[in-house]
């Protein structure tokens, strides 16, 4: 017995040397690979990790005291940003491709961007190939991580709180991932995907926001494993009428622990989150080709999903002749629902009094659609859901990742097209033709500037917040005075 016991310390003495060898070391970090998106090898094959190729950049070092924007300004393609445990109050700009942002933790230290409510972004990139991991950012009054039309990215492992509008948001990017991100107190989307393809969003959690997860006028994207819970919605794939690309469709949301998402809705008055209703677990407007499957969805007030076209939904106002209202061949399979629909609100409050009800559904269809179907309708407390069939879908099981098995190429940008690509990459997120998105809709600022592009790109670089109803612009005057008087000028042209 006394051998067994000096046996069984000796091991225990050597795997704790070892653990402190493996894993003690304040310094211990991962190089990253260039290539470390997951990917298919075919359109829904496999996922496979690809690192075809060694880490051969420059490693810049940036520690408390110091500018990681001065660390951007000497990177060249291909190196990698190291950022210690400190408060760095900036707004970090990367227009350069492919480089790394790494935050080095040391017992149980962060990195922190603090906006102290007088920034706007945190990081605000262009280039392709970025990617931002292990960073707390807080107090911001725009965006914790918002990317402006760049492809093959990866925002991984940060936490970001009261960051304004929007906490990670890629607008116009292609083939990106997202995961192991918490967010919290976000005033719209906690994590937006607009105007994107080809994107991941894996392993987040979402709480205490307006939205937890919005996928919005995208195709090709995966929301799998995530906790969406006390936000006033948790998973959403909708259309926004106005914006440049008008379809949402092949979205999948699978796998995902949706949970009493009953928060009061603190949204921008006027915007379309701000017609959230609390208590919706996920929301589906008027997008197309979406599946829903094995998500547990529970305790969410109002319902746990609801399927709306534009009418319903409360985009009515969009006179916007090319994008098609109603959602289309929407998918559910099995889901675990229960002690949904306690306390539903507004509308649906009143639809469930014409069925003798007070109690609200698990699944609401309202509203046009086609195509639509359900695996086992009777599992589940359902109203408008007359027209949907049986699913023949078995699953989704073959899809193991929308990322592309190649990077995406880089978007070449000529000086015809500038001003187009500014207005998605960067005005389209907030600003949509002629409805309410977050800023004042396109067709009142071309009404202001008629013939004035110069005036644009005045109040671009220096806004001021004239009206009270509305959130402060963030300048944006880090844009060359050419890429501001193209985009200008392509605003005044723009019909719908």
């Amino acid at each position: 017995m006394l051998k067994k016991i000096i046996f069984t310390a000796v091991i225990l003495i050597i795997g704790i040397v070892t653990g402190k060898f493996l894993f003690g070391s304040t310094d211990h970090t991962v190089m990253p690979s260039p290539n470390d998106l997951y990917r298919n090898t075919g359109s829904k094959g496999t996922s496979n990790l690809i690192q075809e190729k060694q880490f051969n950049g420059t490693i810049h070092e940036v520690k408390n005291g110091g500018l990681i924007q001065d660390a951007v300004k000497k990177a060249v393609p291909g190196d990698l940003i190291r950022v210690f445990p400190g408060t760095y109050k900036e707004t970090v700009y990367i227009d350069k491709d492919d480089i790394s942002f790494q935050g080095i933790i040391k017992e149980g230290e962060w990195p922190v961007l603090n906006g102290s409510k007088e920034l706007n972004d945190a990081f605000l990139y262009s280039g392709n190939g970025i990617r931002i991991e292990n960073f707390k950012i807080v107090n911001y009054k725009g965006n914790g991580i918002m990317g402006q039309a760049g492809n093959n990215f990866v925002l991984r492992n940060n936490w970001i709180i009261d960051a304004g509008v929007y906490g990670i948001f890629p607008q116009y990017g292609m083939n990106g991932l997202i995961e192991h991100n918490m967010l919290t107190g976000i005033e719209d989307a906690a994590i937006y995907v607009g105007m994107c393809e080809n994107i991941d969003v894996l392993h987040n959690e979402v709480y205490g926001n307006v939205a937890g997860i919005e996928i919005e006028n995208s195709r090709h994207c995966l929301v799998e494993n995530n906790l969406a819970y006390d936000n006033t919605g948790g998973i959403l794939a909708f259309i926004t009428p106005g914006l440049p690309i008008k379809t949402t469709f092949d979205v999948i949301i699978r796998n995902n622990f949706v949970n009493k998402n009953n928060h009061e809705n603190f949204g921008a008055p006027g915007s379309i989150v701000s017609g959230i209703p609390p208590g919706t677990g996920i929301l589906v407007m008027a997008a197309d080709d979406v599946i829903i499957e094995n998500n547990i969805i529970t305790g969410n007030d109002n319902a746990g999903i609801i399927i709306t076209d534009f009418k319903n939904g409360g985009a009515e106002a969009s006179n916007d002749p090319d994008s098609e209202p109603n959602p289309d061949r929407i998918v559910l399979l099995d889901n675990f629902m229960i002690d949904n629909g306690n306390n539903p609100v507004g509308e649906l409050k009143a639809l469930m009094l014409t069925q003798l009800s007070t109690k609200g559904p698990d699944i609401l269809a309202i509203g046009g659609g086609e195509g639509s179907s359900i695996r086992d309708k009777e599992r589940y407390r359902t109203w408008g859901l007359g027209n949907f069939g049986n699913a023949e879908v078995a699953g989704t099981g073959d899809v193991k990742s929308f990322l592309l098995d190649q990077p995406a190429e880089p978007r070449e940008i000529s000086k015809k097209d500038l001003g187009e690509m500014i207005y998605y990459g960067i005005c389209s997120g907030c600003h949509a033709y002629d409805i309410r998105l977050i800023g004042v809709p396109m067709n009142v600022i071309q009404m202001i500037y008629k013939d004035n592009p110069q005036g644009i790109v005045d109040y671009i670089t220096h806004p001021k917040n004239l009206r009270e109803d509305y959130p402060e612009m963030p300048p944006q005057d880090y844009l060359s005075e050419e890429a501001k008087i193209a985009v200008a000028e392509y605003i005044l042209t723009l019909k719908k």
